[in-house]
């Protein structure tokens, strides 16, 4: 492999490995369990993508999201999103200073990491505000275009089951995810940890391990990794194969699939499998690297119909059906 990633980016990929390593290990002493969702967040982070983390209340998504920035050297704010949030309110606003000349505010959204805690509960138009400051990594204000710092990284928060005055993200604005990360309750184990470790004081000495230059480096590492023809060409045929009604779809897909994933969904499972193969020390990706973070990028970008729902078919059984 190493006539293909020159010496200097093995060594880089062997350092990425380690960073992960050294992240997991400090985020844990905060976050009890949740190895899948913390590996997830992580490689999303390292490939430039966003997350949304999807589950009831009380799992800790704000606190790992928190903690995660704790151990990033990064910026971090916290929006809560309400009902009469106005897009202003997050991206910023010209006020008239004291010169009787107008300057920009710069709103939350112009940090490094941004929480967007429970998305679904403020109205479309500060839902695009921030999914176009994903996008395009910018704002405007006024008709003033204004980068946001780089890196740059939303990881939103959804509630599944509390649906009474929200507003459902729609399937496009869904798409600007890289990942759709569920978190599940704990085992018995784990949550005698996390009592035990919530109701006494600590004081957690946490390290910053990686920097933001850093990451930047890893985001354009990632994109250097090669990937053999046909590893790439299983992630461009799984996202085919959602799309009901075309040469392509499974049985299973044309039976209980409205809708399919979009070309982005490849991108994005390439992305994530050249990350989560030099996470684990893989200097190139394979099958097993797609199949192991295909639920995340699929799950949101894919939609059942009412034989699905009526016959209990989830998102997960459709992709596992795909590999």
């Amino acid at each position: 492999m190493e006539d293909t990633l020159v010496k200097n980016d093995v060594q880089a990929v062997d350092a990425l490995a380690q960073s992960y390593k050294d992240l997991s290990s400090e985020i844990g002493k905060v976050i009890v369990g949740q190895q899948d969702v913390v590996q997830a967040v992580i490689i999303s982070l390292f490939s430039n993508g966003h997350s949304l983390l999807v589950g009831v209340p009380g799992l800790a998504k704000t606190l790992l999201v928190s903690t995660i920035a704790d151990v990033l050297d990064l910026d971090f704010k916290r929006i809560q999103f309400t009902p009469d949030l106005m897009p202003s309110d997050i991206t910023g606003s010209e006020i008239l200073g004291e010169n009787r000349q107008f300057k920009f505010n710069e709103g939350p959204l112009f940090s490094n990491i941004v929480l967007a805690d429970e998305i679904n509960r403020t109205p479309p138009k500060t839902q695009a505000a921030l999914l176009e400051a994903m996008q395009e990594r910018s704002v405007t204000v006024g008709g003033t275009r204004h980068l946001l710092p780089s890196p740059f990284f939303v990881l939103a928060t959804q509630n599944p089951i509390e649906q009474e005055g929200t507003y459902p993200l729609p399937e496009a604005q869904l798409d600007r995810f890289m990942f759709n990360i569920f978190l599940d309750y704990p085992s018995y184990e784990e949550e005698v940890a996390i009592v035990n470790a919530t109701t006494q004081e600590n004081n957690y000495d946490l390290k910053n391990i990686v920097t933001g230059e850093q990451i930047v480096g890893f985001h354009k590492l990632i994109r250097k990794i090669p990937i053999a023809p046909n590893v790439l060409e299983y992630c461009v045929n799984m996202s085919t194969r959602t799309r009901p009604n075309t040469t392509r779809a499974t049985e299973a897909v044309n039976k209980y699939i409205s809708w399919g994933a979009g070309p982005r969904a490849s991108q994005y499972l390439v992305l994530g499998a050249k990350c989560h193969a030099a996470i684990n020390g893989k200097y190139s990706p394979d099958i097993e690297d797609v199949q192991a973070i295909a639920k995340y990028v699929l799950r949101h970008r894919i939609v059942r119909n009412y034989k699905a729902e009526a016959e209990g078919i989830t998102e997960e059984n459709i992709i596992e059906g795909l590999f």
